[in-house]
């Protein structure tokens, strides 16, 4: 007979983990199962006192994490077991239903918006700790924090059931992660899950013009203006500090707002716009990384999103010099090539599929080839330099993952980062 148990964790990493730390602390048993252990994760596992786990047994709860698809073979059996299938965003819920939570998500710039949410509410005197798809795991901060401000992906939110938000925004929807949705519409449907348990003393905070089913409160944005429920402007977009995206910050000072109203506080504006002035942006999100005379080199390497290319794109000084690879993961490219239009001088390709994304952008570039991350990108953000005429600006915006030379989006940013660095010292040397 199969042995029926509590709660299984299915996949560790860096949910699992934090799955894991959490439940020990509560003193509650569990099992895992993961088809790729890491040594690090079977040992934290040993050591927290959890035993491996089988999908023949029967349990109560089942925490995905949310790289294991929610149509894996495996969540099907447990589910049709008997078991529901969660993710640490509703364990993290339910174990601490007190914890006021912002829930974010879109295709882009919602790990920005996030970050800014929780930077504006602790300018106004709350413990707000920011977690989830972003570091660190939410179950992680819960038990430190007076608010939670959680970024989700669409992965989060296929396992939700029965979340309930007091404030969620959706910055944006685009097109994402097809290779894992399939469609378009099953993705936004994803992403729409945000929504699904608030109720009308809620608030969802959406873009203007974007319409969806929900029961909460709609409090609608634009990047032209950022100012409160009632109207009033907070800040001119010109006084927002470099890096920081105005469609995001609009986004956040409602979001804010909220929140406070939320939670019964005082909404002051002299504090919201000083907390605007001191925001600075998250590392590898549009971030200037070093200055050669007129020429500015731009971190964006997250910027793997049809949309947040795009923006980059929009924001980044013309000329253009555009760093473009990586591995493709599908993207759209024609609304690229209109945001490139007349801002763009050169592009140039780098990585598995850098080449193939430029001939398909239709502009003129130069392709850096080599095995070494390190050097490969010392060579692109070279011929980038070489490429303008003393002004302007070198843009990483990869449109393609990292994955075919860096371990992650934030080992290309720190390369990127390094070879501008020591290009502006070689041009610094020279002159000396």
């Amino acid at each position: 007979m199969n042995a029926v148990g509590g709660m299984l964790i299915y996949g560790l990493g860096r949910s699992g983990r934090g799955v894991m730390r959490f439940l020990a602390r509560e003193g509650v048993s569990a099992e895992w199962v993961d088809a790729r252990p890491t040594s690090d994760d079977e040992a934290l596992a040993a050591e927290l006192g959890f035993g491996r786990g089988d999908v023949s047994r029967t349990y109560q709860t089942v925490v995905a994490a949310p790289g294991v698809p929610i149509d894996h073979p495996d969540l099907l059996t447990l589910r049709a077991k008997g078991a529901e299938v969660i993710g640490e965003v509703v364990l993290a819920a339910r174990s601490r239903p007190h914890l006021p939570m912002v829930g974010v998500t879109g295709t882009a710039g919602k790990g920005s918006t996030t970050v800014l949410i929780a930077q504006l509410l602790r300018e106004c005197g709350l413990n707000a700790q920011e977690g989830g798809n972003i570091d660190p795991p939410l179950l992680d901060v819960v038990d430190h924090a007076e608010v939670a401000v959680v970024e989700l992906s669409s992965f989060q939110l296929e396992r939700v059931p029965g979340l309930r938000l007091p404030v969620a925004v959706i910055t944006n929807l685009g097109v994402d992660h097809l290779d894992r949705h399939r469609t378009v519409e099953a993705y936004h449907d994803a992403k729409r899950h945000i929504t699904a348990g608030q109720q009308p003393e809620d608030v969802l905070v959406l873009p203007a013009g974007m319409e969806l089913p929900t029961r909460a409160e709609v409090r609608s944005f634009t990047a032209g203006h950022l100012g409160l429920r009632s109207g009033a402007e907070v800040l001119p977009i010109s006084e927002l500090p470099e890096g920081i995206h105005p469609a995001n910050a609009a986004a956040a000072l409602l979001a804010t707002e909220a929140l406070l109203d939320h939670l019964g506080r005082q909404v002051d504006v002299s504090v919201l716009a000083a907390g605007l002035r001191r925001a600075r942006p998250v590392g590898g999100r549009f971030e200037t990384v070093a200055r050669l005379g007129e020429v500015r080199f731009i971190e964006d390497s997250i910027a793997t999103r049809t949309l947040a290319v795009q923006a980059a794109l929009e924001r980044a000084q013309p000329p253009i010099a555009w760093l473009v690879g990586g591995r493709d993961k599908g993207a759209e490219l024609e609304p690229l090539r209109a945001a490139a239009a007349g801002r763009v001088t050169r592009v140039i390709a780098f990585g598995e599929d850098g080449e193939a994304l430029a001939r398909g952008l239709g502009l003129p570039y130069d392709t850096v080839v080599g095995h070494d991350g390190d050097d490969v990108m010392l060579r692109a953000a070279q011929a980038g330099l070489q490429a303008l005429n003393g002004e302007g600006t070198v843009l990483l915006a990869p449109i393609g993952t990292s994955f075919d030379l860096f371990r992650d989006y934030k080992a290309r940013g720190e390369s990127f980062a390094r070879a501008a660095r020591q290009l502006v010292q070689q041009n610094h040397e020279v002159k000396a």
